[in-house]
């Protein structure tokens, strides 16, 4: 046992009434009763049970019960000094009572003090007590020795096993309230992660629709101070616009993806390139369901890298392959490459980055760069 196990307090959820079911509150106010109705029956059946030595005697038990709750409630509080104070007056108290003829009271008050000592105090505070109480029951039982000592190990037993059923129920209500944190802290992580996904879904879609119609109206623009043709300017209009109603539906398909409501990837690839005479999709691999957040990312680096094409290399031809790996989904978009276009320096060039912090995110991997002929985009993420 290490220095610690003797000084240390029973924890406040042992000493408190935390924890206790109705029933064993309910059996300890009647062993509660049932010492008080002891004593008092000690004094009644005294010799002395008459006039004023009833009185002193009935005086004595209430004055033992008022120490008691004191007792309770300073070692609740962990207060050492009056703790011990009331329970070596509880023993003192006993003295007087015995040498006044109330024996049994004197001795149900001593055997009382040994047990709670060692269920409530520090044992290096408690066994003094302990050992003060058995030495004044000893001194007054009229039992043989052997049944003294008996008497004497059963009660120090029966306070020590008290104490440790207390530390055990304790040690329960802290491991609930710790539970019951753990849990509000994950309830509450899991939010700010909602919350987080919301913001990120959001950012994505008015980056990436934005993006797009930025780059039909900065050609419009150009058109414009270029002194082109009316039909020119217009198209790339018409192109902004379309844009627009692109960004209000990526919008919806957001929120249906935050709601669960998730279109078929390869459906989503397919309509999402369908506009482009030259651009395939291919797709390798066994299909399967991905959660929403691989989902989603896989078609956020697709747009993205579309949208790029389109500003960098506008005739380009794309190839968008998806591949179900066993443990990963891989997404390779590469084009073939051509001539920058007018719009080639539009934009921040913060898109792929933000992929990549997607990617990252979810414990995968988003490389861009040059390939063979254009330009690669490849994301993997776990599946």
């Amino acid at each position: 046992m290490t220095r610690n196990a003797w000084t240390r307090w029973p924890s406040p959820e042992a000493l408190g009434r935390a924890g206790v079911t109705p029933p064993r509150r309910l059996l300890a106010w009647v062993v509660r009763l049932l010492v008080l109705g002891v004593l008092l029956g000690g004094v009644f059946s005294s010799s002395r049970a008459h006039g004023w030595d009833a009185l002193i005697g009935v005086g004595v038990v209430l004055l033992a019960a008022a120490t008691g709750w004191s007792f309770f409630r300073t070692t609740l509080q962990h207060r050492l000094w009056p703790s011990l104070t009331a329970v070596l007056l509880l023993e003192a108290v006993a003295i007087p009572a015995h040498s006044s003829g109330f024996r049994l009271l004197a001795l149900a008050v001593w055997c009382g003090c040994v047990v709670i000592a060692l269920e409530r105090l520090p044992l290096v505070a408690g066994l003094p007590v302990v050992a003060v109480g058995l030495g004044l029951y000893g001194a007054v039982n009229n039992d043989s020795p052997l049944t003294t000592v008996i008497t004497g190990v059963a009660l120090a037993l029966g306070g020590y096993t008290l104490r440790l059923d207390a530390e055990a129920r304790g040690g329960a209500q802290r491991l609930l309230a710790q539970e019951r944190a753990a849990r509000a802290a994950e309830a509450e992580s899991a939010a700010l992660a909602e919350r987080a996904r919301i913001a990120r879904e959001i950012h994505d879609v008015l980056a990436h629709s934005l993006s797009a119609q930025l780059v039909h109206l900065e050609a419009a623009r150009l058109l414009i101070e270029r002194g082109a043709d009316r039909e020119q300017v217009l198209d790339r209009v018409v192109a902004a616009r379309g844009m627009a109603r692109d960004g209000l539906e990526e919008t919806r398909q957001a929120l249906s993806a935050l709601r669960g409501e998730l279109t078929p990837l390869e459906e989503f690839l397919t309509q999402l390139v369908g506009t482009a005479a030259a651009a395939e999709v291919a797709v390798t691999g066994e299909r399967r369901p991905l959660t929403a957040e691989a989902s989603q990312a896989v078609r956020r680096v697709a747009q993205e890298a579309l949208t790029n094409v389109r500003k960098h290399a506008p005739g380009a031809k794309v190839r968008l392959r998806l591949d179900y790996g066993e443990q990963q989904v891989t997404l390779d978009v590469r084009d073939s490459g051509g001539p920058p276009g007018e719009l080639a320096v539009a934009g921040a060039g913060y898109g792929l980055l933000g992929m990549r912090e997607r990617a990252e995110l979810l414990g995968g991997s988003l490389e861009a760069g040059p390939g063979e002929e254009g330009f690669v985009v490849t994301l993997k993420v776990p599946a």
